[in-house]
């Protein structure tokens, strides 16, 4: 509470109000996966599975989007470097009297020369993203359709207001997929074996 002082003021160094006391935190992320019964034989562990083919279609292109993205934040750095050296003039220039440097050729050189890194940079990376993420996701589990409408999980991607990466995902209704009767799950490799191949973009690009 308040301690009132001479004058009037007012000591707020022992202050136990809520908003001085309470420590905010932000909320949990949602689990990307929610635990399933194997369909393998009784006794078997439960897998972690992803909601539905939208939700791991949606985690696969965020996945491939965030090493895209630091991939190419590392390129900008080291072409950055690059670009500096190949343009800088010779140490040797200035010790024979030389022209003096003119910056702005410079700098257009340096333009030129970071330009070609960073595209240069950008299939490399896109490769390497593309790498990283096709073997984990062709092997994740999907949970078969309507198993887990009702879980008392939040699953990345589940809700009914979704974010962007709803217009990124497929839908089970534009790809139809059943699984083998009784299956709980199935693998993101059998999905992807049951897409058109004129339409399999993730195929294609691999």
């Amino acid at each position: 509470m308040d301690v009132p002082l001479p004058g009037g003021s007012v000591d707020q160094s022992e202050d136990y109000s809520p908003a001085a006391t309470v420590v905010r935190f932000d909320p949990p992320l949602p689990l990307l996966r929610a635990p399933v019964p194997s369909s393998a034989a009784s006794g078997e562990p439960p897998v972690l599975a992803f909601r539905d083919a939208a939700s791991w279609r949606a985690a696969w292109e965020a996945a491939e989007a965030s090493l895209l993205s630091q991939c190419e934040a590392g390129a900008r750095s080291g072409c950055s470097i690059t670009a500096s050296r190949k343009c800088k003039p010779p140490w040797w220039k200035g010790l024979l009297g030389g022209a003096p440097t003119d910056y702005q050729e410079r700098e257009r050189c340096e333009e030129r020369e970071m330009a070609a890194c960073l595209e240069a940079a950008r299939e490399a990376c896109v490769k390497f993203a593309k790498e990283k993420c096709i073997e984990p996701f062709r092997d994740a589990r999907i949970a078969s359709e309507g198993l887990l409408e009702n879980t008392k999980f939040a699953i990345w991607g589940a809700g009914s207001n979704r974010t962007s990466s709803a217009s990124l995902c497929i839908t089970n209704s534009q790809y139809p997929f059943n699984p083998r009767p009784g299956s709980t799950n199935y693998k993101g490799s059998d999905l992807l074996d049951s897409f058109p191949s004129e339409d399999n973009n993730i195929k294609d690009d691999d």
